[in-house]
């Protein structure tokens, strides 16, 4: 994996990298701009972070979020990114666009469905849902439990993003990021295995 820094955003999906589509690619039925995946990501967050908490009081019957599980959630937004970025084997950008409350990665290589599951998962699965279940075992343990609620709310745009993945895809089909579009196709036979 070759990792870039890109900076902010520029609010233009044609600066972000991309190449030629693949013969019959079908784009994701997916918000077709970046307000309108933050609008539709901050609300599922919303929905999440209150179900979230209903687990937690339900659990010891209070919420007690900690500064220091919130400052740990907030501090995990880059490795968050990370996370994603390492399951790229080429090329992948990192863009900000914190007005809107977003850090993003992007690459251009085409991946399996299983690959991109992995890729949307494996950081609110860290930053998550581990902390969130060993707050489960242990209740004593409120900033796990402060840092998993709102790194687990904080992962909606994946979720969507999988969500999309498992239901759009058909089998064997691999996919691909486009600017801020994520289309999939079917390998041919004879093209390079892609994992």
């Amino acid at each position: 994996m070759i990792f870039h820094y890109m900076g902010k955003y520029s609010g233009n999906p044609d600066d972000l990298p991309y190449t030629d589509h693949e013969p019959g690619a079908v784009a994701f039925k997916e918000p077709q701009s970046m307000t309108k995946l933050a609008l539709l990501a901050n609300g599922l967050a919303i929905v999440i972070m209150i179900l979230m908490f209903v687990i937690m009081v339900a659990r010891t019957e209070e919420i007690e979020l900690t500064f220091v599980g919130i400052g740990l959630a907030v501090l995990s937004m880059l490795p968050h990114e990370l996370l994603h970025a390492i399951c790229f084997k080429k090329d992948v950008y990192l863009y900000t666009n914190l007005s809107k409350g977003l850090l993003f990665v992007v690459g251009t290589e085409r991946m399996s469905k299983a690959r991109f599951i992995i890729l949307g998962m494996l950081p609110n699965i860290v930053f998550g849902f581990i902390p969130f279940a060993l707050y489960l075992i242990n209740p004593n343990w409120t900033t796990l439990g402060s840092m998993g609620a709102i790194c687990i709310a904080m992962g909606a745009g994946d979720y969507m993003n999988v969500f999309n993945a498992l239901t759009q895809m058909p089998k064997g089909a691999c996919c691909y990021l486009h600017k801020l579009n994520t289309f999939w196709y079917m390998p041919e036979e004879t093209n390079e295995k892609t994992y």
